[in-house]
């Protein structure tokens, strides 16, 4: 462990990056994989990569950290989660509409308590790192002390954060309505103290339509114009009662997307969570648009909303952008080993296989360019910032013994995303800072 950030210092071991996007280029093609690889870290930021035996000459003297049988990576990207919804993960028995009123809903009462949101943030915070997670976008709640607590928790740890308030000014409890004058100064209040705050960016965050009357999606959609450098996000077509709920409240609208459209809720930069029962005309729109979305197994499993169709929206002539999300509290697991097992469960449902190149893809690089990332984070590659991880590719008993009979990259990287859990996850550097290391690595 260097003794400043902005020393130079090195990680050895398998690399694994990506030149292009596996799901447009042949696997192979798409990735550069060191079997002794090399990364230099300085100033924040990957200096170097390559094979050891090329880059190490470069650098005579250069402080090297060793990982064996372990393959180094860029951290993974969470594009769509709840840090306020993390006290009622793993709670029992409901359906979307009345999973938010029996348990999302009371819980994220509680924030306007800045104590509470503050130690739930440090908690999130800290899980996600474990788990190898460097960047997520995040759902504060209507609350600014909300989004206070996360953004500060996040900078004290030199994060690279989306984040926004909520807003919802009808069909939610008093405790949680907004109104729409109200999320819009509240937001830009926040907006104006926190975006682009060391690594931090601002998500303007309306929570989905049957929460916002006409005039906030208007509001928000205006406060997204006046800072076009924000992100917007949003759910859509999570559930077939939902879409329905939609129509009822907006029955002027050709469908669930077109009620974002009409306020300006999308195009590059705008992040629509699940997205599973889109029609073809919504399809067409989010390709047009440069749109992006949330695919969020877990939590479409464990909610019960239905499966998400990567092959028609990812696999495809004309995809759509599409990241990785835990979607944690529906999401069932802070693991995106365990998201991306999920994910592939859902597509093999589907008669489709998501290969492992497409797979971390989506966790890494492809959560990054629906974050409008892609250019900094998300890969391993020179310029980027420092936020890897480290993946032991025998962290327990039962993966050691399978690795025994591996063929290729592919087949290792698989039982990963199969077997392995967050003891997967030896190490994670977060700006060149190494902010976890397993107890036992």
């Amino acid at each position: 462990m260097p003794a400043a950030p902005d020393k130079l210092f090195a990680l050895r071991g398998q690399t694994l990056s990506f030149r292009s996007d596996p799901f447009r280029t042949p696997p192979d093609a798409a990735v550069s994989h060191n079997q002794d690889g090399l990364v230099v870290i300085g100033g924040g930021k990957i200096v170097d990569v390559g094979p050891a035996q090329e880059v190490l000459p470069r650098y005579p003297g250069i402080e090297v950290e060793s990982h064996s049988d372990a393959i180094i990576m860029a951290g993974f990207v969470d594009c769509h989660v709840h840090y306020p919804q993390l006290p009622v993960i793993a709670s029992y028995g409901e359906q979307l509409l009345e999973w938010l009123n029996k348990y999302t809903f009371p819980a994220e009462s509680k924030f306007g308590d800045y104590a509470h949101a503050r130690a739930t943030a440090e908690t999130f915070l800290d899980v996600s790192i474990e788990n190898g997670i460097t960047t997520s976008s995040v759902y504060c709640t209507t609350h600014p002390e909300s989004v206070d607590a996360f953004f500060e928790a996040a900078h004290a740890r030199g994060m690279c954060m989306a984040a926004g308030k909520v807003m919802m000014d009808r069909n939610g409890p008093e405790s949680l309505c907004d109104t729409a004058e109200t999320g819009y100064r509240d937001s830009k209040a926040l907006i104006e103290r926190w975006h682009g705050q060391g690594r931090l960016t601002y998500t303007v965050t309306p929570r989905f339509a049957p929460t916002s009357t006409s005039a906030q999606l208007e509001a928000a959609g205006a406060l997204w114009r006046e800072f076009p450098t924000t992100l917007m996000q949003t759910h859509i077509s999570e559930s077939i009662y939902e879409i329905e709920w939609v129509k009822e409240l907006y029955p002027e609208a050709p469908d669930y997307l077109g009620v974002y459209e009409t306020y300006g809720l999308i195009g590059r930069g705008a992040n629509f969570g699940h997205a599973i029962h889109l029609t073809e005309r919504e399809i067409a729109r989010l390709t047009e648009t440069g749109s992006g979305i949330s695919h969020c197994p877990t939590s479409n499993t464990f909610i019960g909303s239905g499966l998400f169709d990567m092959q028609a929206l990812r696999d495809c002539d004309n995809p759509i952008r599409v990241g990785m999300a835990t979607d944690v509290g529906g999401g069932s697991s802070m693991s995106m080993f365990s998201t991306i097992k999920s994910s592939y469960e859902i597509c093999q449902l589907q008669g489709y296989s998501l290969h492992p190149a497409k797979a971390f893809y989506l966790a890494t690089l492809g959560s990054a360019e629906v974050l409008r990332m892609e250019d900094r984070i998300g890969n391993l590659a020179p310029g980027y910032d420092a936020d890897i991880i480290v993946i032991d590719l025998k962290s327990k008993p039962l993966i050691d013994y399978r690795m025994r009979f591996v063929y290729d990259l592919w087949e290792a990287l698989f039982i990963q995303m199969i077997l392995a859990d967050e003891r997967a996850i030896r190490a994670t550097f977060v700006g060149g800072k190494k902010l976890h290391q397993r107890a036992s690595a």
